[in-house]
């Protein structure tokens, strides 16, 4: 796979190849930069979720979600002996790396997941995440809290429709289930506050770079990104006390 590459791309490097020799399965390879400047990455076997909607059944499985927590605590417990260079560079960062950190995927969605072996009725096992371009310092339920209101799903409920999820009432069940499958042992309020938290920053994050010009941050602003970022945490400070009751 050959990808653009920014100022990021070498320290996304750096982190790939330690867990390349860490034997963490999961991530692609880096291979490097080829001679029109692209990063040439490994990849991952298996499908993913596409540009199609609603998405394939796979993602809204619990299969998916133990398999995607599961794989969240390999990836912290592998990275915690992760330092970084000291001239790291991040993308999406809004802290620097400093001991007692991680360096979180910080993007563990179902975009960026992919599924082998898939059939019609969703079966299947995750294969891992691609697209690491917002790895970045963080504490490990930052990373979390954004794996959380992926798969929960806790976004806004006319965003999950369109992805194909409409099983509301069962999303205190799914986010324990996930929960459980990382080994949390937090309070479900404390991962809650860390979902607000997170979810906030990026908000922020996106409108601070659109301004500045990004592209693909303007893109996010105009396609309705952040506003819908917004309905999400409305419906989840409506919806908290539903969550706080399943543990």
């Amino acid at each position: 796979m050959r990808r653009p590459a920014g100022p990021w791309t070498p320290t996304v490097h750096a982190l790939l190849n330690y867990l390349e020799a860490q034997q963490f399965s999961g991530s692609p390879r880096a291979i490097g930069i080829d001679g029109q400047g692209r990063e040439v990455l490994t990849f991952l076997p298996g499908e993913t979720v596409g540009d199609a909607q609603p998405w394939p059944a796979w993602v809204h499985s619990d299969a998916a979600l133990l398999d995607v927590g599961a794989w969240l605590r390999r990836y912290h417990d592998t990275v915690a002996g992760f330092v970084p260079p000291a001239d790291a560079a991040w993308r999406l960062a809004s802290q620097q790396w400093k001991p007692g950190m991680i360096v979180g995927h910080n993007d563990a969605a179902p975009y960026n997941a992919v599924w082998r072996a898939v059939s019609t009725q969703g079966g299947g096992r995750l294969s891992g995440f691609i697209d690491w371009d917002f790895a970045g310092p963080c504490s490990a339920i930052w990373d979390l809290a954004y794996v959380v209101f992926s798969w929960g799903p806790l976004h806004a409920r006319d965003t999950v429709t369109a992805e194909g999820f409409s099983r509301f009432e069962d999303r205190p069940r799914r986010v324990r289930l996930l929960l459980d499958a990382y080994g949390y042992t937090g309070t479900m309020t404390a991962i809650l506050a860390a979902v607000r938290a997170r979810v906030e920053d990026l908000s922020d994050t996106v409108l601070r770079l659109a301004r500045e010009g990004d592209p693909l941050f303007r893109r996010m602003v105009t396609d309705g990104t952040v506003d819908a970022q917004r309905r999400a945490l409305a419906e989840l400070d409506r919806d908290a006390a539903t969550f706080e009751a399943a543990g």
